[in-house]
């Protein structure tokens, strides 16, 4: 099975746009906009898209999309959880904070990347700078104030290039970039109205609450 296979059927198997593939997503080759794709992956998906959930499995589900959409592994997400029920304010709202904060998220949602596998791919090569310091660390959290630059010998090579050709207009309002400076910074803590991730965070907390 390829590596495009393999993304997709994540997205059908929870039944949502995951943003996986990066452009591929926004065009009708994504499984979930394909009618005939849009049951579970698997023989018995048709039966598994008619079976009703229990709370235990919708909570279960929630922390599988979520996981999956950030690209994070079981350990460093309970991680996140558990720091998100320790701060202060909503819990659900602090673990997306978390996961949005990640120095990886941020190179994707400042549009340096087509998708969050692309960014993780570029922190980790060095690509960027934070406050002016070389980072190669994905999950490295990013606090309000903060600058991230592409680094002058990453400037011409041909992700960085490709991707500041096509990257849209749209970004969040917790961030801003200077094209020519090819710098971002985090202006502050995005606000839950400002995710636009699909998800019930909130039932995250109580999967790992129980």
């Amino acid at each position: 099975m390829g590596i495009a296979s393999a993304k997709c059927r994540l997205c059908r198997r929870e039944g949502a746009k995951l943003f996986l593939k990066g452009e591929r997503c926004y065009t009708k080759k994504c499984a979930i906009e394909r009618e005939t794709r849009r049951k579970p992956p698997g023989q018995h998906g048709a039966m598994a898209a008619n079976k009703k959930l229990t709370d235990y499995g919708k909570q279960l589900r929630e922390k599988q999309k979520l996981r999956r959409i950030y690209r994070v592994e079981e350990r460093p997400f309970r991680t996140y959880v558990d720091e998100a029920i320790r701060r202060p304010g909503v819990a659900g709202e602090n673990l997306l904070q978390l996961l949005e904060l990640r120095l990886d998220n941020v190179a994707y949602r400042l549009g340096l990347a087509v998708s969050r596998d692309e960014a993780r791919q570029l922190v980790s090569h060095g690509a960027f700078t934070v406050n002016g310091r070389k980072v190669n660390i994905p999950s490295y959290q990013l606090r309000p104030g903060d600058e991230v630059a592409v680094r002058q010998e990453k400037r011409d090579s041909e992700p960085i290039r490709s991707n500041l050709q096509r990257r849209g207009a749209h970004m969040p309002d917790w961030l801003t970039f200077d094209v020519n400076a090819l710098t971002g910074r985090v202006v502050a803590r995005p606000t839950r109205e400002q995710i636009d991730t699909d998800v019930e965070e909130q039932m995250i907390i109580e999967f790992y609450s129980r």
